[in-house]
């Protein structure tokens, strides 16, 4: 259970590293380059303890990074400028939830009992009441519903990924093959770096083609180091360090057990911002999350 804690806390840190390398490189940026330190990271392992690029199931793996890591993760990094990383978080771990549950059921066939749709209703509940406007934050119309948009483009990435990576690991399973995690996370990471490299690379050159007086000012060399820091950050707490404990809580311990526990991550998102940020939830937000989570958790536990 102490992984489980650990891969919750390093979830939560990875939001909020995320949230400020967006604030010094915008969205596109701090996600290529968190994206980039990850596939560096995860193939050290990949390439020298881990399988590589083998197995039958990499086309698996691949695919569900293109989804996950890259759908997901770009709609993502295009909602925490929006809405805040509480907000996001909490979006994008509880919404990926029904939607996998929802997909699993529309593709695989696994069917839906009473108690999960009522669980996937609960969520949305609380999601909708902690999007409720405050007033102690009021975020404009236009830029609350992209923030939604992109929320939940991230919640239907995460979810989809995951469904893949279930297939992933069926297919290796039924060939005989034994994938470690970290692997698998490196193969789905190579997947989010070839949808987000396009976008990136557009991204730059609509902005060298801007006139100088509309680019992005350039960062101090003291902003470019607190940007490195706050990506690399962000990487190792997410997809490598924090995947990895996320991993072996799940290999030692019941996922009946790790999942509940790693459903607390956007609870855990709200002392950080409060503390960093002093974003301070209004009663209606803090209801909401908790509702949600205990939404996400009892779907877990029906499953």
């Amino acid at each position: 259970m102490a992984a489980a804690f650990i891969a919750t806390f390093l979830f939560a840190l990875s939001v909020i590293a995320a949230s400020r390398s967006v604030r010094l490189l915008g969205g596109n940026a701090a996600n290529f380059w968190r994206l980039v330190v990850a596939a560096f990271v995860l193939g050290l392992w990949a390439h020298t303890l881990g399988e590589g690029l083998g197995g039958v199931a990499f086309g698996w793996f691949f695919l569900s990074g293109v989804i996950g890591f890259g759908l997901g993760d770009f709609a993502l990094f295009q909602c925490i400028p929006r809405l805040g990383p509480r907000l996001s978080s909490l979006m994008i771990n509880c919404l990926s939830a029904p939607f996998g549950a929802a997909i699993e059921w529309l593709w695989l066939g696994t069917r839906l009992s009473a108690a999960q749709v009522l669980c996937g209703v609960v969520i949305l509940t609380g999601v909708a009441l902690s999007l409720a406007p405050e007033r102690q934050f009021p975020i404009p119309l236009r830029r609350r519903l992209a923030g939604v948009v992109f929320g939940v483009i991230a919640g239907f990435g995460q979810g989809y990924g995951a469904v893949l990576t279930r297939k992933a690991y069926t297919v290796a399973a039924a060939a005989g093959q034994n994938v470690d995690g970290v692997t698998a996370a490196y193969e789905r990471i190579l997947g989010g770096l070839a949808l987000i490299l396009l976008p990136t690379l557009w991204w730059l050159w609509r902005e060298r083609a801007r006139p100088r007086d509309e680019r992005r000012p350039p960062l101090s060399q003291s902003e470019r180091r607190r940007a490195a820091g706050w990506v690399t950050a962000n990487a190792l707490a997410g997809p490598a360090i924090g995947v990895a404990f996320y991993q072996w809580a799940l290999k030692t311990t019941p996922s009946g057990i790790v999942l509940p526990i790693t459903a607390m991550a956007p609870l855990m998102v709200i002392p950080f911002t409060y503390v960093l940020d002093r974003d301070r939830p209004g009663w209606r937000s803090l209801v909401g999350a908790v509702v949600a989570v205990a939404g996400v958790v009892g779907l877990t536990l029906v499953r």
